[in-house]
């Protein structure tokens, strides 16, 4: 594991021993960092890595879903040889099982920061966000559709579709945040520095994708909004999104010659992207594809066009 830039090596696990879970040692230096700066400001990003592709939990945590979630599923990985241990998953018999537990895991870990937070008497002086940075994946043996993850968003990690892009950010502040409030601003990642930088007065600087969306968060007037959003992906043929307002175009396998590529949709009337509108709005298709092609700045190593 990775602590800064120090590399750790996790003894306990050598030899395929499985004698320590990486969430749990996180997790025990995530509260161990919280009581050492409780005294001054302090900021802290919990990278958790469940639940991720390799879908692996203590015993004990298997034993409270095993059964629960029939019929099973089982992924056949690689469990030996040179392979091990350097990307592949290992093999999972009961899939369903291990994913509902690593949900349990971090479901009880977010749990006691926040009651970490609450002992030290810190809440109301602690702004807590919790997301996720990308949709349900498929790897590993994970089974979105059997847990219906998305709801009724379409596709998965590494899709370009709402489902594999939308996210939740659930986000709390006593005293400063109504509680179950909610917003349909739309906003992205890259909008949470210039948030951060609005909150806490920092420097002023100019955030040319970002914008800070603390006027939501605190209920104020006042929110700008992104004239629209781009996502771009370059394994599994290149894929292309743009977002403006309530429509959407999507394009797929853009290395190709394939012409039929450009999808678009009304998010306000189809968000599960169901139904294709480009023949139908051909206008609205060059408007956006226009837009597109502006919105992203060339690249030598991520390359589309140019």
């Amino acid at each position: 594991m990775w602590q800064n830039q120090d590399s750790i090596l996790i003894s306990q696990n050598f030899n395929k021993a499985d004698q320590s879970y990486g969430p749990d040692l996180i997790q025990t230096e995530t509260l161990k960092f919280i009581e050492k700066y409780q005294k001054q400001p302090f900021f802290l990003f919990v990278p958790s890595i469940i639940p991720h592709a390799e879908l692996i939990a203590p015993a004990l945590s298997m034993s409270v879903f095993r059964n629960k979630f029939l019929p099973e599923k089982e992924f056949i990985g690689v469990d030996d040889g040179p392979e091990f241990g350097h990307g592949p998953y290992r093999s999972q018999k009961e899939s369903h099982a291990a994913f509902a537990a690593m949900i349990s895991i971090l479901d009880r870990q977010v749990g006691e920061i926040v009651d970490k937070i609450i002992d030290l008497g810190l809440l109301e002086n602690t702004l807590i966000l919790f997301t996720s940075d990308n949709g349900p994946h498929v790897e590993g043996g994970a089974d979105p559709d059997y847990f219906d993850s998305n709801g009724l968003l379409k596709g998965y990690k590494r899709d370009l579709y709402e489902g594999g892009i939308r996210v939740p950010l659930l986000v709390q502040w006593s005293g400063k945040i109504k509680p179950n409030s909610k917003s349909d601003h739309v906003a992205a990642f890259w909008d949470f520095f210039p948030t951060f930088t609005n909150l806490f007065d920092l420097n002023k600087e100019t955030y040319e994708d970002g914008i800070s969306f603390l006027p939501t968060l605190l209920g104020q007037g006042g929110q700008k909004k992104h004239d629209y959003l781009y996502w771009e992906f370059h394994e599994k043929g290149g894929r292309q999104a743009i977002r403006k307002e309530r429509w959407k175009l999507v394009k797929y396998d853009v290395f190709s010659d394939n012409e039929n590529k450009t999808e678009l949709y009304d998010l306000k009337l189809d968000p599960s992207e169901k139904n294709n509108l480009a023949n139908k709005f051909p206008q609205k298709v060059k408007t956006l594809e226009s837009l597109l092609e502006q919105s992203r700045t060339p690249s030598k190593v991520f390359r589309f066009n140019e």
